[in-house]
Protein backbone atom coordinates (compact mmCIF):
# COMPACT_ATOMS: atom_id res chain seq x y z
CA UNK A 1 0.00 0.00 0.00
CA UNK A 2 1.27 2.88 -0.77
CA UNK A 3 1.98 6.44 1.59
CA UNK A 4 0.57 9.64 0.17
CA UNK A 5 -1.10 12.57 1.41
CA UNK A 6 -4.25 14.31 -0.52
CA UNK A 7 -3.96 17.99 0.04
CA UNK A 8 -4.46 21.60 -1.13
CA UNK A 9 -1.40 23.96 -1.66
CA UNK A 10 -3.79 26.78 -1.71
CA UNK A 11 -4.93 25.87 1.83
CA UNK A 12 -3.55 27.51 4.61
CA UNK A 13 -4.37 24.41 7.33
CA UNK A 14 -2.96 21.75 4.96
CA UNK A 15 0.44 23.60 4.81
CA UNK A 16 0.51 24.06 8.52
CA UNK A 17 -0.28 20.42 8.77
CA UNK A 18 2.48 19.30 6.22
CA UNK A 19 4.85 20.78 8.27
CA UNK A 20 3.34 19.57 11.37
CA UNK A 21 4.13 16.29 10.22
CA UNK A 22 7.35 16.67 8.47
CA UNK A 23 9.93 15.20 7.30
CA UNK A 24 7.78 13.64 4.97
CA UNK A 25 10.58 11.07 3.56
CA UNK A 26 9.38 8.73 1.10
CA UNK A 27 5.55 10.32 1.18
CA UNK A 28 3.93 11.11 -2.09
CA UNK A 29 2.04 14.12 -2.35
CA UNK A 30 -0.88 15.13 -4.11
CA UNK A 31 -2.35 18.53 -4.95
CA UNK A 32 -5.77 17.60 -5.28
CA UNK A 33 -5.91 21.01 -7.59
CA UNK A 34 -3.56 20.12 -10.05
CA UNK A 35 -3.93 16.36 -10.02
CA UNK A 36 -8.11 15.49 -8.65
CA UNK A 37 -8.49 12.14 -7.29
CA UNK A 38 -9.01 9.53 -9.88
CA UNK A 39 -12.05 7.07 -9.83
CA UNK A 40 -9.66 4.37 -8.76
CA UNK A 41 -8.22 6.48 -5.86
CA UNK A 42 -11.22 7.28 -4.45
CA UNK A 43 -12.26 3.65 -4.19
CA UNK A 44 -9.15 2.87 -2.17
CA UNK A 45 -9.70 5.47 -0.56
CA UNK A 46 -13.31 4.41 0.12
CA UNK A 47 -12.22 1.41 1.12
CA UNK A 48 -10.01 2.08 3.82
CA UNK A 49 -12.74 4.99 5.02
CA UNK A 50 -15.67 2.99 4.71
CA UNK A 51 -17.70 5.05 3.25
CA UNK A 52 -17.69 8.32 0.50
CA UNK A 53 -19.27 10.70 3.34
CA UNK A 54 -16.50 10.30 6.04
CA UNK A 55 -14.38 12.06 2.95
CA UNK A 56 -16.86 14.71 2.48
CA UNK A 57 -16.48 18.22 3.56
CA UNK A 58 -20.01 19.87 4.68
CA UNK A 59 -18.02 22.39 4.98
CA UNK A 60 -17.12 23.30 1.32
CA UNK A 61 -18.79 26.65 -0.41
CA UNK A 62 -20.20 24.87 -3.10
CA UNK A 63 -22.21 22.69 -0.41
CA UNK A 64 -24.42 25.60 0.64
CA UNK A 65 -24.38 27.08 -2.90
CA UNK A 66 -25.64 23.96 -4.91
CA UNK A 67 -28.55 23.83 -1.50
CA UNK A 68 -27.15 19.98 -1.21
CA UNK A 69 -27.43 20.72 2.89
CA UNK A 70 -30.71 20.74 2.15
CA UNK A 71 -30.60 17.39 1.15
CA UNK A 72 -29.93 13.80 1.68
CA UNK A 73 -27.35 12.87 -0.21
CA UNK A 74 -26.75 9.82 -1.03
CA UNK A 75 -23.45 7.37 -1.21
CA UNK A 76 -23.44 7.26 -5.06
CA UNK A 77 -24.14 10.97 -5.19
CA UNK A 78 -21.24 11.70 -2.73
CA UNK A 79 -19.01 9.69 -4.62
CA UNK A 80 -19.60 11.78 -7.72
CA UNK A 81 -19.38 15.45 -5.92
CA UNK A 82 -15.96 13.99 -4.50
CA UNK A 83 -14.94 13.47 -8.38
CA UNK A 84 -16.70 16.39 -9.55
CA UNK A 85 -14.90 18.92 -7.68
CA UNK A 86 -11.83 18.71 -5.55
CA UNK A 87 -13.44 21.18 -2.41
CA UNK A 88 -15.42 18.48 -1.50
CA UNK A 89 -13.03 16.48 -0.29
CA UNK A 90 -12.28 16.69 3.36
CA UNK A 91 -8.68 18.06 3.61
CA UNK A 92 -6.13 16.65 4.28
CA UNK A 93 -6.59 12.55 3.25
CA UNK A 94 -3.46 11.02 4.86
CA UNK A 95 -2.85 7.46 4.05
CA UNK A 96 0.00 5.71 5.66
CA UNK A 97 -0.06 1.76 4.27
CA UNK A 98 -3.42 0.46 5.52
CA UNK A 99 -4.35 3.53 7.98
CA UNK A 100 -6.53 6.20 6.73
CA UNK A 101 -6.20 10.02 8.48
CA UNK A 102 -9.40 12.08 7.23
CA UNK A 103 -9.46 16.04 8.00
CA UNK A 104 -7.75 18.28 10.04
CA UNK A 105 -8.92 18.17 13.66
CA UNK A 106 -5.81 18.50 16.09
CA UNK A 107 -6.60 14.54 17.31
CA UNK A 108 -6.09 13.12 13.93
CA UNK A 109 -3.44 15.12 13.10
CA UNK A 110 -1.24 14.07 16.35
CA UNK A 111 -2.28 10.19 15.21
CA UNK A 112 -1.36 10.42 11.70
CA UNK A 113 1.64 12.35 13.22
CA UNK A 114 2.72 9.00 15.57
CA UNK A 115 1.55 6.53 12.73
CA UNK A 116 4.10 8.36 10.47
CA UNK A 117 7.37 9.07 12.36
CA UNK A 118 6.83 5.80 15.03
Amino acid sequence: MERKIYYLSSCDTCKRILKELAPLDEIILQDIKIAPVTDAQLEALKGLAGSYEALFSKRARLYKEKGLHEKDLTEPEIRNLLLEHYTFLKRPVIVLDNTIFIGNSKKVVAAAKESLHS
